[in-house]
């Protein structure tokens, strides 16, 4: 059983620590610097990633949990979590964790009005999956490192680096758990 962390500052975290659960694993609420410390991987969830980005700072864990991604941790950013460890944000000279070589457009499909849901292809998973796309952010370009695992139409909404997955989809939002399974099963690795 895993111990995985959602970061609890604000946003989606809720039903990321549901599916956590009914995967057989413990989900923790991470609030403060002590709640890093017995876990096996942390998801930044959706939701606004400038309010995110400041109560990282107030609540005094950035430095400690950009030193912890550096050292490893499995991180698992889903649409405003994508921005948090995107490396540049298009047309904003402000970052926030900044670890992952990847530029991301804020707001790339639109406002609120242009939510949508779509079936796509996700590498690494065999059947199409149901993305939810909210105010979602895309991937305009990433580096050599990176390894894209899905587009929707035609602009990247899934990639992972090393110990870092971003999604700008909200697969919490689904009845679909693979992309969760995905995560956990980085942690073994």
């Amino acid at each position: 059983m895993k111990n995985i962390g959602v970061l609890a500052l604000q946003g989606a975290f809720r039903e990321h620590i549901d599916i956590i659960r009914s995967l057989g694993h413990k989900g923790v609420e991470i609030r403060k610097v002590e709640d890093l410390n017995s876990i096996d991987g942390l998801i930044l969830p959706g939701g606004e990633s400038t309010v995110m980005g400041k109560l990282l700072v107030d609540f005094d864990l950035k430095e400690i949990l950009i030193q912890k991604i550096k050292d490893g941790l499995p991180v698992w950013g889903t649409c405003a979590g994508m921005i948090l460890l995107a490396g540049e944000i298009a047309d904003d000279k402000t970052t926030h964790l900044s670890l992952m070589d990847i530029v991301v457009r804020r707001n790339g499909y639109g406002r609120q009005l242009g939510s949508f849901k779509v079936d796509g292809v996700f590498k690494g998973i065999e059947n199409k999956i149901p993305m939810v796309f909210i105010r979602a952010p895309y991937i305009e370009s990433v580096g050599k490192g990176v390894d894209i695992l899905g587009e929707v139409e035609g602009k990247i909404v899934a990639a992972k680096e090393n110990n870092l997955l971003v999604t700008s989809f909200h697969p919490e939002l689904t009845d679909n758990l693979e992309i969760h399974g995905y995560f956990i099963n980085m942690m073994d690795r």
